[in-house]
C-alpha cells in the first residue's frame, strides 16, 4: 500500500502536476497580451515539436516534411472555413483527417527508403507542398495568403451560457488543453507495446523484424500519428493568427521543429517541449535585434551539440546521475 502511494505521489509526478496547475493559473496573474501571445505560440510549437519527436526521437526516422504537414493542416482548415463556410470544429476534424491521408500516402512511399534517402525524400515533399500552395492561387490565394480565418465557434453549455474563444486567455486555455492531450496520448503510446516497437526499430530495424515486429507497418503508424498532431497544431495556429501564407509550410518551419527537438532532447517526452518554449521566448526577445532567428537557433544548437549531446533533458539526466552517484562506470 505504502509502495503504491509512494509511486503515485513520486517527485516526478508531483512536479508535472505543479507545472500543469501553474499553466492553468497563468492568465490570472499574466494580463499582458504580449506575454499571453508568447505562451500561446510556445504551446503551438510545443505540440508540433512533440509530434515530430515521435517519428524522429522514438522511431528513429528523420522526417523532414513535418512543416509541410503543419501547413497542410493549417491550410485545410482555413480553406474549409473561408471557402466552404464550415464551422471551426468540424473543419478541425476534417483538416486532421486530410493531413492523415497525405501522411499515409507519403509514408507508404517514403518509408520504403531508409536513412538519408528517407530524409531527402520527405524534404522534397516539403518543398513540393510549399510550391503548390504558392502557385495554386485559385485555391490558396498564393502569395497573398488566406486572410480572415475565424476563431473557434462558441461552445454552448448545458445549463446556459457558452464558452467563447475570442479573448487571449480563452484561446490560451484551448491550446494548453490541446498540448496536454497531445502529451498524454504520446506518453501513453511511448509507454505501451507499440512504443516499445517504435524504439526497437530505432535501435535496430533488422533485429526488430526478427523478433516479429512488422517494421513497415509500425513506421507508417508512427508517421501517421505524428502527422495528425502536426495537422492539429496547424489548425490551431491558423485560427489563432487568422492569416496564412505559403511560408508556414516552408522547410524552414521543419528545421525549426527539428532544432526544438535537438536542443530539448530527442527521444524524451519533455525535451521538445522545453526546446520549443525556450527558443520561442528567445525568438520573441530578438524582435528588433539585427540577428536572424535561425542564426540564433543555430548558435544554440551548436552549443547544445558540444556540451549537451542529449539535449537539455539528456544533460539534466546525466547531471542527476553524477550527483546521485548512479552514473555507470
Amino acid at each position: 500500500m505504502m509502495k503504491t502511494l509512494s509511486h503515485l505521489y513520486s517527485p516526478k509526478r508531483l512536479a508535472v502536476l505543479v507545472l500543469i496547475l501553474l499553466g492553468f493559473t497563468i492568465p490570472f496573474f499574466v494580463t499582458s497580451r504580449f506575454y499571453l501571445h508568447i505562451l500561446i505560440m510556445c504551446c503551438l510549437w510545443g505540440m508540433a515539436a512533440t509530434s515530430m519527436n515521435l517519428i524522429m526521437g522514438y522511431t528513429g526516422q528523420v522526417n523532414l516534411a513535418h512543416g509541410a504537414f503543419f501547413g497542410i493542416g493549417a491550410y485545410a482548415a482555413g480553406l474549409l472555413m473561408l471557402k466552404m463556410g464550415m464551422n471551426f470544429w468540424p473543419a478541425l476534424i476534417l483538416a486532421c483527417i486530410i493531413t492523415m491521408v497525405f501522411g499515409f500516402f507519403i509514408g507508404i512511399l517514403a518509408l520504403r527508403t531508409k536513412g538519408s534517402y528517407f530524409a531527402i525524400g520527405t524534404m522534397c515533399f516539403n518543398v513540393i507542398v510549399t510550391v503548390i500552395i504558392d502557385s495554386w492561387e485559385e485555391l490558396t490565394e498564393g502569395a497573398r495568403g488566406l486572410l480572415g480565418i475565424p476563431r473557434p465557434a462558441a461552445i454552448p453549455l448545458p445549463f446556459g451560457g457558452e464558452i467563447t474563444f475570442t479573448s487571449m486567455p480563452s484561446y490560451y486555455y484551448l491550446v494548453l488543453i490541446s498540448l496536454l492531450l497531445t502529451l498524454l496520448v504520446i506518453y501513453r503510446i511511448v509507454h505501451s507495446m507499440l512504443g516499445r516497437s517504435f524504439m526497437a526499430i530505432r535501435g535496430n530495424e533488422e533485429l526488430a523484424e526478427s523478433l516479429g515486429i512488422h517494421a513497415m507497418r509500425t513506421k507508417i503508424l508512427s508517421f501517421l500519428i505524428s502527422t495528425v498532431f502536426a495537422g492539429l497544431a496547424g489548425v490551431l495556429y491558423a485560427s489563432y493568427i487568422g492569416f496564412l501564407s505559403p511560408e508556414i509550410s516552408d522547410y524552414h518551419i521543419t528545421f525549426e521543429f527539428l532544432i526544438f527537438c535537438m536542443i530539448g532532447g530527442l527521444g524524451t517526452l519533455g525535451g521538445p517541449l522545453i526546446g520549443a518554449f525556450l527558443l520561442t521566448v528567445v525568438s520573441e526577445l530578438l524582435h528588433g535585434v539585427a540577428v536572424p532567428r535561425l542564426v540564433a537557433y543555430g548558435f544554440l544548437l551548436v552549443i547544445t551539440i558540444i556540451f549537451l549531446r542529449g539535449g537539455i533533458v539528456g544533460g539534466a539526466q546525466m547531471l542527476w546521475l553524477r550527483v546521485s552517484g548512479k552514473e555507470r562506470r
